[in-house]
Parts: C-alpha cells; sequence; structure tokens
C-alpha cells in the first residue's frame, strides 16, 4: 500500500513540474517571443563567420597567431547566444517532445510512450538543434591557443564553423514558417520581402569574405611550407610558423621565397600562384588587427563578387579554390533568382487585377458604345469605375469577408463599423449583440465627387453613413453640410420607427449630392426596419425619443410650439408693463389730488410719456396679434406604438 502510494506522488510530482513547465513556457512562446528567437538565429549567422577572422599574419617575423581582442569577443557573443537558445531547447523538448500521457515504473524512473514522441522532431531537428549549440568553435580556439599547433595548417577552424553553420541555417526555416503561421506570410508586402533578400544578400556577402580571408591565410601557409620544402636553405622541422614558440628564424627565406605575382602575370611555372587571395595578401589586409578594416574590406569582396557572380576572379589550378569560386557563382545565380521570384510574385497579383480591370473596361466601353450614351455620361462612368479602382484596387469586400470565419468576420466588421456607429444616439445604447446585427448588415459603398446620392422625389432605399468625405443636403432653398461621423436618410429612419409595418418606403424631398469623394457605409431598409424593431423592444423609451428628434412632424410642430409659447411670453410681458406703468401713474395723480387740486408740471410730463408709450405698444402689439393669426399651431402628432406597448 506503501509502495503504491509512493509511486503516485511521484507520479503527481512528475506531473506537476511538467504542467508547471509547460505553463511557464507557454507564457513565453508568444508571436513576441518566436520573433525574438527568430531574430536570435539570424544574428547567429552573423557572430559564427567573426572566428574565422581571428588568425592573422605577424608582417615583422613572419609567423601566425591571433586576435586576441577577437578572440574574446566572439567566444563571449557565441556563448550568450548559445546560452538563450539552449534554454529555448529545453523548454520546447520538456513541453512538446513528451507525451502528456506518462507512466512510473517501479523504480520511480518516467517512462514515456515511443509513440508520443515526434519521430521526425527527436531524429532531425532535436539533433540540427543540439549540434548547432554545441561550444566547439569556443573551446577549439581558447584550447588551441594555449598549444604549439598551428591552427591554420591543419584547417581545423574552417570545417568546424562551416560544420555548424549549415545546421544553425537549417534550424531557422522552421521558425520562419512558425512565426509565419502565427502573424501571416512575413514576406507578403514588398517592403519586407525586399528587405529579406537584401539581408540574406549582404549575409552571404559577408560569410564568403570571411572564408576569403582565411583561406588567404591557409595559402600563404601553404606557399611557405612548399617553399621551405624544395629549399635546402630550410629545414622543415625547424621551421616553425606559429609565433607561440619563437618563430622568427627563417623571416629572411620566407619573406623572398613567396613573392606576390598576379595570377596573369606569372610567366614561370616555380613561380607559386595565389590566384584570387592574392588581393588580400597585397593589401595588407591578413596582417591588420584593425577589425573593422578587414571586415568591410572582405565583406566588399564578397559583395563585388556575388553580384558579378564571381566571373572577375581569377584562380589557380587548386581544386578547393575553384570550388570555392564554383559556390560562389552558384550562389550568385540562386539569389538572384530567388529575387527574380520574389519581384515576380509581388508583381503577379497586381498584373492580374489589372488585366481583369482592362478587361471590364473594355466590356464597360463596347456597352456604352452599344447603347449610344452620350460622351458627358460615358465620362463620368469612367471616372466612377477608375476611382473603385484605386480604392480598392480590385478586390471584393464582400466576397472577401464572407470566406473568412464567422469569428473572425464579426471582428473585422466590428473593428470598421463600430466607431462610426457609437457617434450616433441611436447606437450608442445598444448591446454588443444587437450592434453585431447590424455590422453584419452594413456595406461599403464608394461615390465619386459631384455625384447623386439621392435626388428630389426618390425613394429612400437606404441610409448612408459618412466614413470619409462630405456631403451637400439641400432642402428646398437651405444647403447644409455633412461629414464623417454623420449620416443621411433620417426619413428612413423616422420610417422604421413610426410606421414599422408599411411596406412603402418614404420619398425623399432633399438633394444629397457628394462634394468630395465619400465612402460610407450603407443600411437597407428593410434591414434597418428589423433593427429599428430589436431596438424599440429593448428601448421604448429611448426609441421614442429618438423617433421625435428625427420626425420631420414632431420637428414642425415643435417648431411652431416655441414660437408660439415665446408670442405668448411677449404678450403677457407687455400687458405686465401696461399694468405697472398704469398703476405709477394713478399713485401720481392721487397725490397731486391732495395737494389741493393743483397741476403738477411733473405729472403732466409723466401722464404725456405714458400715452405715446402706450400707443406705441398698441401698435407694435397689433402688428404681433396679426402675426400669432398668421402663426397656426399644427396638430399635435401621435407616438409611435411599439410592440410592448400594445401588451
Amino acid at each position: 500500500m506503501r509502495f503504491h502510494r509512493l509511486i503516485s506522488e511521484q507520479s503527481v510530482a512528475s506531473t506537476s513540474v511538467r504542467g508547471r513547465l509547460k505553463k511557464i513556457y507557454k507564457n513565453m512562446k508568444t508571436l513576441n517571443t518566436r520573433k525574438i528567437v527568430l531574430l536570435v538565429c539570424l544574428v547567429a549567422l552573423a557572430i559564427d563567420p567573426l572566428f574565422l577572422f581571428i588568425p592573422v599574419i605577424d608582417s615583422h617575423r613572419l609567423c601566425f597567431t591571433y586576435d586576441k581582442k577577437l578572440v574574446a569577443t566572439a567566444c563571449v557573443f557565441r556563448t550568450l547566444i548559445d546560452t538563450f537558445y539552449g534554454i529555448h531547447i529545453i523548454f520546447h523538448f520538456i513541453t512538446k517532445h513528451i507525451a502528456p500521457r506518462s507512466q512510473v515504473s517501479f523504480r520511480g524512473e518516467t517512462t514515456v510512450y515511443s509513440v508520443a514522441i515526434s519521430e521526425r522532431h527527436l531524429i532531425f531537428y532535436f539533433i540540427v538543434d543540439i549540434v548547432s549549440v554545441l561550444p566547439i568553435p569556443q573551446i577549439m580556439v581558447l584550447s588551441l591557443i594555449k598549444r604549439s599547433d598551428s591552427l591554420v595548417s591543419k584547417k581545423i577552424l574552417k570545417y568546424t564553423i562551416l560544420s555548424q553553420y549549415i545546421p544553425r541555417s537549417i534550424r531557422i526555416y522552421p521558425l520562419f514558417k512558425e512565426v509565419s503561421r502565427s502573424c501571416g506570410t512575413v514576406a507578403e508586402t514588398k517592403w519586407i520581402g525586399a528587405s529579406l533578400n537584401l539581408f540574406l544578400y549582404m549575409l552571404q556577402s559577408y560569410v564568403f569574405g570571411a572564408f576569403w580571408y582565411l583561406s588567404a591565410i591557409e595559402k600563404k601557409n601553404r606557399c611557405w611550407s612548399d617553399a621551405c620544402a624544395k629549399s635546402s636553405m630550410c629545414n622543415l622541422t625547424n621551421l616553425d610558423l606559429y609565433c607561440v614558440r619563437g618563430g622568427g628564424d627563417n623571416s629572411h627565406f620566407l619573406k623572398i621565397s613567396c613573392p606576390l605575382i598576379d595570377p596573369g602575370e606569372i610567366t614561370n611555372s616555380t613561380v607559386f600562384n595565389f590566384g584570387m587571395y592574392i588581393d588580400a595578401l597585397k593589401s595588407g589586409v591578413v596582417e591588420s588587427r584593425d577589425f573593422p578594416r578587414k571586415f568591410f574590406y572582405c565583406f566588399w569582396w564578397g559583395l563585388r563578387n556575388l553580384s558579378a557572380l564571381g566571373q572577375n576572379l581569377e584562380t589557380s589550378n587548386s581544386v578547393g579554390e575553384i570550388f570555392f569560386a564554383i559556390t560562389i557563382c552558384v550562389s550568385g545565380l540562386l539569389l538572384f533568382s530567388v529575387l527574380i521570384g520574389n519581384v515576380q510574385k509581388y508583381l503577379q497579383s497586381t498584373i492580374v487585377r489589372i488585366n481583369e480591370m482592362e478587361e471590364k473596361r473594355r466590356d464597360t466601353e463596347k456597352w456604352m458604345s452599344y447603347r449610344m450614351l452620350p460622351e458627358s455620361l460615358k465620362e463620368r462612368i469612367r471616372k466612377s469605375e477608375d476611382h473603385k479602382w484605386r480604392e480598392t484596387r480590385g478586390t471584393k469586400e464582400e466576397s472577401f469577408l464572407r470566406g473568412l470565419p464567422k469569428n473572425l468576420r464579426l471582428e473585422i466588421e466590428r473593428q470598421i463599423y463600430q466607431k462610426l456607429l457609437k457617434h450616433m444616439p441611436w447606437f450608442e445604447d445598444m448591446d454588443d449583440r444587437l450592434l453585431d446585427s447590424v455590422c453584419a448588415r452594413l456595406k461599403t459603398v464608394i461615390y465619386t465627387e459631384d455625384s447623386y446620392i439621392v435626388d428630389e422625389g426618390e425613394q429612400i432605399e437606404n441610409m448612408l453613413f459618412i466614413n470619409r468625405g462630405t456631403v451637400i443636403v439641400t432642402e428646398k432653398k437651405t444647403t447644409f453640410f455633412r461629414s464623417v461621423g454623420e449620416f443621411c436618410g433620417e426619413e428612413l429612419l423616422s420610417w422604421a420607427l413610426l410606421d414599422p409595418h408599411s411596406s412603402c418606403v418614404p420619398i425623399s424631398s432633399m438633394i444629397i449630392k457628394a462634394r468630395t469623394e465619400v465612402e460610407g457605409f450603407v443600411l437597407s431598409a428593410d434591414d434597418l426596419k428589423f433593427v429599428a424593431a430589436q431596438y424599440c423592444r429593448l428601448h421604448r423609451k429611448k426609441a421614442r425619443h429618438i423617433s421625435r428628434l428625427h420626425s420631420r412632424k414632431w420637428r414642425n410642430w415643435a417648431a411652431c410650439f416655441i414660437q408660439a409659447a415665446w408670442t405668448e411670453y411677449c404678450r403677457r410681458k407687455l400687458s405686465k408693463d401696461l399694468g405697472e406703468e398704469e398703476a405709477k401713474l394713478h399713485s401720481t395723480i392721487q397725490k397731486d389730488d391732495s395737494a389741493g387740486n393743483t397741476h403738477n408740471l411733473g405729472g403732466t410730463a409723466f401722464a404725456s410719456r405714458l400715452a405715446s408709450t402706450v400707443l406705441r405698444n398698441l401698435r407694435v402689439n397689433a402688428s404681433r396679434k396679426d402675426r400669432v393669426r398668421q402663426i397656426s399651431l399644427p396638430e399635435k402628432p401621435v407616438d409611435p406604438k411599439f410592440p410592448m406597448d400594445e401588451i
């Protein structure tokens, strides 16, 4: 019993640890983390060739040595990158390659079903990951510097870097695909695609320049060894080409034994042919410890010859040198073909759409000629079609949205439409489900400049929400503008709220015309009626207020009511002022009578002023009464009866 309890506790502990690691890795494995891992792998490709610049020729003692500052820099950067990527490999292996179903053996060890481990990842990508992060260059460089062996003569460094550079390059491909699946195709836009092509081109030039640098030093080593083997003045056993062992005794012999002559100027077969490495030796870049100088010189050499497909290279009869030149030529051809393929891919979709547009334009021209339309109307049709092409580039938005999953389509519609709808008082109180229903029914429309949207006397079939541009609205002799965030077709809204059972859409009493290029969204009469019914069911008071706000009858009645109320207020104010003046006059007369019936000059003047004021006010009041008679208050409209009011 205790034994089984121990096994179960170990199983739970193992599952708990694995679950925690998986949770941590799941939180880490975001899109930004994937991009960081991909970026680190790309940086690693640029760090590895630094090891090829470490060997240097001592021009004074004519021996080989190392650039110790570059050794430290390259080892530190390489170790940091390998550590970061090693952590990524561990988490990836624990959370992805170990099956969720695991059992504990009687020894307490975790046994994993072999079926649960992906064979492809275990055999290929996991081995590639392990080979990529092995610190072979650091260990080799640091160990061989302390020993008395010639690193250059054994060619260990070049083949070591090459053996790890290939798996590092291979590992980038699945990471690139993973990022592409998460955020869409990375190289879909022309600028990102051009940047990737440029990066590959520059990286390849840099790598070829680094190999060219190290191969030039190897070529110098071979020349010295061959010259010493052919001469009796030099003992090969005593020849020390490595500066650590105190070389330099054969410096005079080595200086005259390997003259630097261009391959085209060699006439004697006994002269050593440096081939395409003569530029590195003549320029002194292999003898310099100035890293920026030799880096940019080698990079320029690689870029120049990669662009020229290696046509300017003059090689010797060495097989390795010829193979290196062939590699440069083939790589240049491959990169150039990739560039052409990407450019063709970017242009292909545009060309297809342009061809479709041209075909549609030819069909339109034939139709207009067949119908014998006037030239002015033809020009307006052409202008409208060209404007739609410039705005959409041939993309049919409705069909594109219909092809997307429902949740993604709803998210896009919310992003496009809700910000505009929230500015309207009718939509600001809607719940998300009803607002999603409205967004699903909206359609995008585009109007060219000076085009008529709705003419006077036409049926109003749609309600327009302006997203871009300005619209001119003319009603009788009144003209006003509506711009972004506003809408046209309020008669349709009033019709949907006040008369939801009617099938006859209202007639427009206004002329709506596009002042500039207008982009907007339209809601049809049937869709608006459906939305209005749902909204009235949920928000009766708000709907009643909005129906009054957008009803022409209610507006006319409100304007007349306000004018009549103002007239009544003015009449009452005038009557009150006359009463106060009359009371003041009576008070003055009574004071005069009590003083002995003597006429007061002040009272007489006041009475005269009062009489003139009364006459003037009577004239004004008479004219106002005539105006009041002309203002006839219309009958108060009836509020709409919503479904919940009838219950």
